[in-house]
């Protein structure tokens, strides 16, 4: 009987340093992780009387108040294709990503009781949340194929490099949710500061209008403190094809920016982490 209990038994204990994310134990829990993912889907719709219908109809009426408002009223420049193209291809990214970081910084809280009863890798939690809204993403893109179509928008091969904007557009999400989430756990503020920071991305993102509009002389500064400039750039040229490729330093320094905030995130984290079912 010892010898079992002396193979099975196990003794958790906070980590007293820093330390980077245990890979091996990630994807030990990979199940977990996918049920995870899931599970906020399914809570975000629930008792909806549409349901998945809402990320069809988010970024459409948007797309058609932007058009209205950019290039109707304030009569911005398109670069050559649809206008509501331009700004469909912006918000293809940026509900992705202001919903993931949303639903990221505030998922730590909403999940205290299983924070506080089980033990598994509490950085499955944010980055279960932000691929939950992968799902919205792939109903989007099929709008976006749709209104291709409508539009007379050819196809090019540059569309093989979308999930590399993806790629580069999650783990910006994640990195922001990883420092927010853990800072939620601590001073709630965070919680009501993320939806009003979000609000105002979206304006101050190139997604009603085109990045061709910005002053040369405010563009790295501009990209850089903005990597989401960027990746919505690489997008429109993602799906647009020539003439609206993005400002590839732009680009460069805002993907650098993201891998900082990325590591600097997990690394916060995992500091903070054992605290969190003190606090919680």
């Amino acid at each position: 009987m010892s010898s079992f209990s002396t193979i099975y038994d196990r003794v958790i204990r906070p980590s007293r340093k820093l330390e980077a994310v245990n890979f091996s134990e990630l994807w030990f829990y990979r199940e977990l992780f996918w049920q995870l993912a899931w599970r906020n889907v399914l809570v975000r719709y629930k008792q909806t009387a549409i349901g998945l219908a809402w990320a069809v109809l988010q970024p459409l009426l948007t797309m058609i108040i932007f058009t209205v408002l950019f290039e109707k009223v304030a009569k911005l420049p398109s670069g050559g294709a649809p206008y509501a193209m331009v700004t469909f291809a912006a918000l293809l990214p940026w509900q992705f990503f202001s919903n993931a970081v949303t639903t990221g910084s505030g998922s730590l809280v909403s999940s205290q009781n299983l924070i506080t009863k089980i033990y598994f890798p509490r950085l499955l939690i944010p980055a279960s949340a932000v691929a939950g809204n992968a799902i919205d993403f792939g109903i989007t893109l099929v709008l976006m194929f749709m209104l291709m179509a409508w539009y007379a928008v050819g196809v090019s091969p540059l569309l093989l490099l979308l999930p590399f904007f993806f790629a580069l557009t999650a783990a910006a999400a994640l990195g922001l949710s990883l420092w927010l989430g853990a800072l939620n756990v601590k001073y709630r503020d965070v919680s009501h500061v993320v939806p009003f920071l979000t609000r105002i991305g979206l304006y101050v993102s190139p997604v009603g209008f085109i990045s061709a509009v910005i002053p040369e002389k405010y563009k790295l500064a501009y990209y850089t403190l903005n990597p989401m400039a960027g990746f919505i750039d690489g997008f429109r040229w993602s799906i647009l094809g020539a003439g609206y490729e993005p400002w590839w330093p732009g680009l460069l320094s805002g993907s650098l920016v993201t891998l900082l905030v990325l590591i600097t995130g997990a690394y916060y984290f995992r500091s903070a982490e054992r605290r969190f079912a003190d606090i919680i």
